[in-house]
């Protein structure tokens, strides 16, 4: 059978599948009850040092629907911030979550303001509790931009290597960067990540939307209040988009290992991440809809994956597809010398099938 372990820079996760940031790790309870799950990894709940400064407003999420399915969701908007429990209360859960699963892997989400004493000082204190790896918030879209948190960091290369390094100093566990995928090149915020001294990357946080309008009362959504303001897409409909932003950090980071995420609901939805680079993927828009137990679900998917292709290990399945993505030029090339080579065996009718079945994306049979 197919070994789903994975060592990922000395994290050594029973399976790739981590619980990513956000509502599925709001605290320590259902962040035991995911891990007594199967889940390989938890990421909770981003953290700062002073809750009293994030008041969450109700309501904060937005759903898109599929055409003619009303009730299939495609697409999930948040407005939610960090969290707003206490830091305090925070490191008592994260230590009792290692105590109860000391082999399990727990990773801290953190976010602070632009201050290398306040980025040292939650780091200082949050590993004390025993946790595994780091995972830096550079990248909520909506995240208190105010206080230049969250993407307003992510968005400033200069300043992701600037606030890795600041953290690299005083961590003593593995360091990931979260990207924004709110950018025109997302190999620069991760090449700057990885020049400061990230251990790794995780990919992509949501992407700044509006979900949509009320189209009978003619507000945007979510509404609060009669207004807005544009939040955090995610949900399957986010994927294509975040498997083109991981396969691009992952081309421009060789070395660095990735988490990759962003729409993951099922496993092949996973494996198509690994194979563009990532080595573990989270999900978290999906565990909401599905709830926690789909982990089962992931787990048997991707051992019948791995045993039908004939992988063994899923580093082997890691990267596999990024050697085949190319520039256009490359592609038109690469088809013209097809053609000459058809033409040379005098095939036409393989020429013409080919041209339809390129054009198409599909396999033309008789």
């Amino acid at each position: 059978m197919a070994d789903l372990s994975i060592d990922v820079g000395g994290l050594k996760f029973q399976n790739p599948f981590l619980l990513a940031s956000g509502p599925p790790g709001t605290n320590g309870k259902v962040i035991q009850r995911s891990f007594k799950l199967g889940w390989g990894g938890i990421v909770c709940k981003t953290i700062s040092l002073d809750n009293s400064k994030v008041v969450n407003t109700v309501p904060r999420y937005g759903k898109l629907f599929a055409r003619g399915a009303p009730k299939e969701v495609i697409g999930f908007q948040n407005i939610e911030l960090i969290s707003d429990r206490p830091f305090a209360a925070w490191l008592d859960e994260l230590a009792e979550c290692k105590r109860a699963y000391p082999k399990h892997m727990l990773v801290a989400s953190i976010m602070e303001e632009h201050r290398k004493d306040a980025w040292q000082e939650i780091v200082e204190r949050t590993q004390a509790t025993g946790i595994d790896a780091f995972e830096l918030n550079l990248s909520c879209p909506h995240g208190l931009p105010e206080r230049k948190m969250g993407a307003a960091m992510g968005q400033n290369p200069e300043i992701v290597q600037q606030v890795v390094g600041w953290v690299k100093e005083v961590s003593k566990v593995p360091v990931w960067a979260k990207m924004t995928p709110n950018v025109t090149d997302p190999a620069l915020p991760a090449t700057a990540a990885v020049r400061g001294g990230a251990d790794g990357l995780s990919a992509i946080n949501t992407i700044l939307c509006v979900i949509g309008i009320n189209l009978e009362t003619l507000r945007p959504m979510p509404t609060v209040e009669g207004y807005s303001e544009p939040g955090g897409y995610s949900g399957q409909a986010v994927r294509p988009i975040a498997l083109r932003q991981v396969m691009e950090i992952a081309r421009a980071c060789p070395r660095s290992t990735i988490s990759g995420m962003g729409g993951i609901e099922t496993a092949e939805d996973a494996v198509q991440f690994l194979l563009v680079g990532a080595h573990t993927v989270q999900v978290c828009t999906g565990a909401m809809l599905q709830g926690y137990e789909m982990i089962e679900g992931l787990c048997n998917g991707l051992s019948q994956f791995m045993d039908k292709k004939g992988f063994r290990n899923v580093k082997d399945m890691v990267g596999l597809a990024l050697p085949h993505f190319t520039t256009h030029a490359d592609l038109n090339e690469r088809q013209a010398a097809a053609k000459r080579e058809h033409a040379k065996k005098g095939d036409r009718d393989t020429m013409w099938r080919g041209d339809i079945a390129r054009e198409t994306d599909t396999l033309v049979t008789d």
